[in-house]
């Protein structure tokens, strides 16, 4: 006997029209739809998703393994354990000159992602502009939409070595504009901003009374001058919600541990969403993150020289095949034009992984200026991108003949 309802008899259309307009608009993630073609095969070497190849470092994960031991498993206090939060205060003050008060400053998240929506969920009110710089990490205006807000795309240029310029960005204010989304180092372009760089985007900032929310995921992975946080910037400390966290620095993906810090009053709002969502971080990986900020500062100075050796080693190789790209000077990856070849950022991404079997991402599904581009990133051994390297020579040659 069937016990459905007659109602659900077409269940595709009828369930659908039970979901959010904003959630059913919302694209599918650029990144994880390409690379779902890439399946498992082996011979394919993959330049994608922006993951270290390295594991997390030993003695972090023992520390976590003899917590379980101890039967430390249960809830921690919903900002997290207050000896993670004094260690952040302290590394964030000594490593970029920021100081928060570990007690009402500081929340320990599932994750940068689960800060950066926390952020967007306590400042949104439904019409309000939400600038965000691209090509960007392609998080940021999905989440903008679900909350209610208008993301505004503000273009980024080669010429300018995608930097957020002050122009770029005035040019896009308007009476609704609120909230300014900052990345830098940037995913997807490598791009960084120096203190110099960033003074003139403060006194629009001030000017127009925005709130920024500052992604530093990648602030330990700079190869130039040392990281300036937004953050440290005069008078942008309390207009500034700092988001960042371990998965790239220290290897822990995985492990969801990231943190965000700001004004008390910013950080109680977003608290209050945070407890009611998720309760707390991970008890197990805020104890593997507590022995990296005390004890694995080394490990993560040696991880990000050997990204450092693999980033010239691209640069170098993408000139070498004829495709211009500027050099990034954060995070772990390239992004090479592919305007030369003819190709759109899509045919060229798709070529690339059926004839020859090296996938990378369409800089297009990074917004505004991404068309023409393609992202690689260079969090994998020196061999593999070596051949992979390689074999997008081959295949550049092989589709410039072809034109």
């Amino acid at each position: 006997m069937n016990l459905k309802s007659e109602a659900f008899t077409d269940s595709n259309k009828a369930m659908s029209s039970y979901l959010s307009p904003l959630v059913r608009e919302i694209p599918s993630s650029g990144i994880r739809k390409f690379f779902d073609l890439v399946g498992s095969n082996k011979d394919i070497i993959t330049l994608g998703v922006g993951e270290p190849d390295f594991t997390t470092p030993w003695h972090m994960r023992e520390a976590c393994v003899y917590s379980l031991e101890r039967g430390f498993t249960s809830y921690t206090s919903n900002a997290g354990t207050p000896e993670l939060r004094e260690a952040i205060s302290e590394y964030l003050n000594e490593q970029f000159d920021v100081r928060y008060d570990p007690k009402k400053e500081i929340i320990v998240t599932v994750g940068g992602s689960e800060a950066i929506d926390l952020a967007l969920r306590a400042l949104i009110v439904p019409g309000d502009e939400i600038l965000v710089p691209e090509p960007c990490y392609i998080s940021y205006s999905p989440i903008t939409s679900i909350g209610g807000g208008i993301p505004v795309g503000i273009e980024t240029f080669a010429k300018d070595e995608f930097k957020l310029t002050a122009e770029a960005l005035e040019a896009k204010i308007t009476p609704k504009s609120k909230v300014l989304i900052l990345c830098y180092p940037s995913n997807p372009t490598g791009a960084t901003m120096t203190y110099e760089d960033w003074l003139p985007i403060a006194e629009l900032v001030e000017k127009h009374d925005l709130i920024v929310i500052s992604d530093e995921i990648y602030a330990e992975l700079n190869y130039g001058d040392k990281h300036v946080s937004f953050a440290s910037v005069p008078g942008m400390m309390d207009r500034t919600i700092l988001v960042s966290g371990f998965s790239k620095a220290f290897a822990m993906t995985g492990w969801r541990i990231g943190y965000t810090c700001g004004h008390p009053d910013l950080i109680a709002a977003m608290l209050k969403i945070h407890q009611y969502t998720v309760m707390c971080a991970p008890s197990m990986g805020q104890v593997a993150a507590l022995e990296g900020l005390r004890n694995g500062l080394g490990e993560k100075d040696r991880m990000v020289e050997a990204y450092n050796q693999r980033r010239r080693l691209m640069v170098e190789g993408f000139r070498d095949i004829g495709l211009e790209c500027h050099e990034p000077r954060g995070a772990f990856y390239v992004f090479p034009s592919i305007q030369s070849t003819g190709l759109s950022s899509d045919e060229f991404a798709q070529r690339l992984l059926t004839e020859a079997k090296v996938a990378a991402v369409p800089g297009n599904v990074f917004g505004l200026g991404g068309e023409g581009y393609l992202r690689c990133s260079y969090a994998t051994s020196v061999g593999q991108l070596t051949e992979a390297l390689d074999r997008i020579g081959h295949f550049v040659e092989k589709v410039k003949k072809e034109g």
